[in-house]
């Protein structure tokens, strides 16, 4: 090896070089010296795999209407913290869990919780398990952080018309390759109708959102604090679904030690879980999902 370098660096090879192939040589040998008596290949699942789906509880019957409950974040992202070192992750599942509670009591209606855990999933497959169970609401549960620890108060949210266009292209794209829109088969129809119809469906959720959304208030007046401009729109991924209604309810600021305060304690949560329960019966009522339940 010695004397490879040297004839190396004799032909005016640089050192630098001739060093990298002499660890690159000594590296090699040693593997050479090495080799395993057998190798264990471990197939690994594709990146396009979905996830599995999480468990329906409340009424057997299949043809009661199924909400679906989001609790934000999750796993290796914590979400917001507040001043005491809460964390959004744990709050939200709480408050997702008494939600639940409060459903599974009406007995009028089955749950999912896209997360029962303290697990990561990204923002598609949360609206995504929605989407296959084939949910009559999606419900996203968040405890929002801001600057000012002055901010306070509950907040719902529902899908912004800003950005309509993007969204309505993109999942158009999606649509077309199942070849559906909110039940109509889209299969044969030209680029115009199709956008039609993505647009349509996407006026009718976002509407129906809105509806859900005013109830959440009503039902919560009295009873929990909202945020003086309680009412909002933003372009949420979560809530970017053509035939599924969707909020987003940011229960309080994490960064408010009183906001913390109450979504840490189990009586409050209990209060929010009601609130929210009793809008989403009134919602699907009003709706006809559940006439026939007594």
């Amino acid at each position: 090896m010695k004397a490879r370098v040297l004839i190396a660096v004799g032909l005016g090879v640089p050192l630098a070089v001739v060093t990298a192939l002499a660890i690159l040589f000594a590296l090699g040998a040693a593997a050479t010296a090495h080799v395993p008596d057998y190798v264990v290949r471990i197939a690994l699942p594709s990146g396009t795999r979905q996830i599995g789906l999480p468990p329906i509880e409340g009424p057997a019957d299949a043809s009661r209407p199924l909400v679906v409950i989001d609790a934000g974040h999750g796993g290796h992202d914590p979400g917001a913290s507040g001043l005491l070192g809460e964390k959004e992750k744990t709050i939200t599942l709480a408050l997702a869990r008494a939600l639940r509670k409060a459903l599974l009591e009406q007995g009028r209606v089955r749950v999912a919780l896209t997360r029962d855990d303290d697990h990561f999933l990204a923002l598609d497959e949360r609206s995504g398990i929605a989407r296959r169970l084939k949910a009559d609401l999606f419900v996203s549960v968040h405890a929002d952080a801001a600057e000012s620890p002055d901010a306070t108060g509950a907040t719902v949210y529902t899908l912004s018309d800003r950005g309509s266009d993007a969204v309505a292209d993109a999942v158009a794209r999606r649509e077309n390759r199942a070849d559906t829109v909110n039940g109509v088969t889209l299969s044969g129809q030209s680029d115009a109708v199709t956008a039609i119809l993505v647009s349509l469906s996407q006026r009718e959720m976002r509407e129906r959102s809105r509806a859900f959304g005013a109830l959440v208030l009503r039902e919560g007046e009295g009873r929990l604090r909202f945020h003086t401009d309680p009412e909002r729109e933003a372009a949420f991924v979560v809530l970017k679904s053509l035939d599924l209604p969707s909020a987003l309810i940011e229960a309080g600021y994490i960064s408010s030690p009183d906001d913390a305060r109450a979504m840490g304690n189990p009586d409050w949560r209990e209060k929010f879980a009601g609130s929210v329960a009793s809008a989403i019966g009134i919602y699907l009522a009003r709706t006809s999902v559940v006439s026939a339940v007594p």
